[in-house]
C-alpha cells in the first residue's frame, strides 16, 4: 500500500512504528503486573488502555480507505502516546514505580513518538 525506505509495506505489521508500539504495550502489561491490587481498575487499567490504543489505532488507521482518515488515527495513536507517557510519571511520582523503572518505558514512548511523526510527515507529503 504505502512505500517506504525499506521497501514496499504490505500489512500493518511491517510497519516499524507498529512493531514498536506492540513492544511498549507488551512492556506496560508486564510493568503494570507490580502494581498493588488496588490500582486494577485505576492505574494499571488506563495504562494499559492507552498502550494498546497506539498500535491499535496505527492498525485502523492503515486500514482506511483514504490517506486522510490513516493520518487521523496516527493522530490519534500520539495522544495515547502522551497519554501513556504522563500515567507513567504520575505513577512515578506517587511511588507505584520507581523513576528507573519508568525510564525505559519512557524511552520506549520517545522512539515509537518519534516514528510516528516521520511517518506521518511521510504521509503528508505524499
Amino acid at each position: 500500500m504505502y512505500v517506504m525506505a525499506v521497501g514496499k509495506i504490505q500489512s500493518y505489521r511491517d510497519l516499524e512504528v507498529w512493531q514498536q508500539g506492540m513492544g511498549l504495550a507488551e512492556n506496560c502489561y508486564r510493568l503494570t503486573r507490580t502494581f498493588p491490587k488496588e490500582e486494577v481498575y485505576g492505574m494499571v487499567s488506563q495504562i494499559r488502555r492507552a498502550a494498546v490504543s497506539i498500535p491499535a489505532n496505527i492498525a485502523e488507521g492503515y486500514g482506511r480507505e483514504y490517506r486522510n482518515q490513516y493520518i487521523q488515527f496516527l493522530r490519534i495513536a500520539q495522544g495515547s502516546l502522551k497519554e501513556l507517557e504522563t500515567h507513567i510519571l504520575l505513577a512515578a511520582r506517587v511511588e507505584l514505580i520507581t523513576t528507573q523503572t519508568a525510564q525505559p518505558i519512557l524511552s520506549q514512548c520517545e522512539s515509537t513518538g518519534k516514528l510516528l511523526r516521520a511517518l506521518l510527515r511521510a504521509l503528508q507529503k505524499t
